[in-house]
């Protein structure tokens, strides 16, 4: 199964020890799933981190190695994103998870992406962290 992680979640991951988003990354490393991300996502998860808790950018920085990148996005693919309801500093987030045929988004963004949890878009499912997690390890 091939998660696309939002900004958020890659955040998540990096802010705490224990964090529910790093388990993720052990499931990946078991085989469970492949992670994804853009370079969007990535840096305005580095950026949000820089800001808030700079003693974690080496955790984050270690979670980049145990990702793949979704290829850039062309300006139709956003333009089929926006038509979903998102704003457009969201868009190249879906349009990124179209390109790359993910399975799932993984986003906790829930006043952007929250009208979509649950449903599918361009093939793929928009679900939260703990929905995501539920459904990799039910998935055996």
């Amino acid at each position: 199964m091939r998660l696309f992680l939002d900004a958020n979640i890659l955040f998540s991951a990096a802010y705490r020890d224990g964090s529910p988003a790093l388990l993720l990354f052990e499931l990946a490393a078991a085989g469970r799933c492949q992670l994804m991300t853009s370079a969007f996502a990535w840096d305005e998860a580095h950026r949000n981190i820089a800001l808030k808790c700079p003693h974690r950018s080496r955790v984050l920085a270690g979670l980049r190695k145990k990702l793949d990148y979704a290829p850039v996005p062309d300006a139709s693919a956003i333009a089929r994103a926006v038509k979903h309801g998102l704003p457009e500093k969201d868009a190249p987030i879906l349009a990124s998870t179209e390109v790359a045929k993910v399975d799932i988004l993984v986003t906790g963004d829930r006043t952007h992406f929250g009208h979509l949890y649950g449903t599918v878009v361009s093939g793929l499912r928009v679900l939260t962290l703990s929905e995501t997690l539920a459904r990799l390890l039910e998935d055996r």
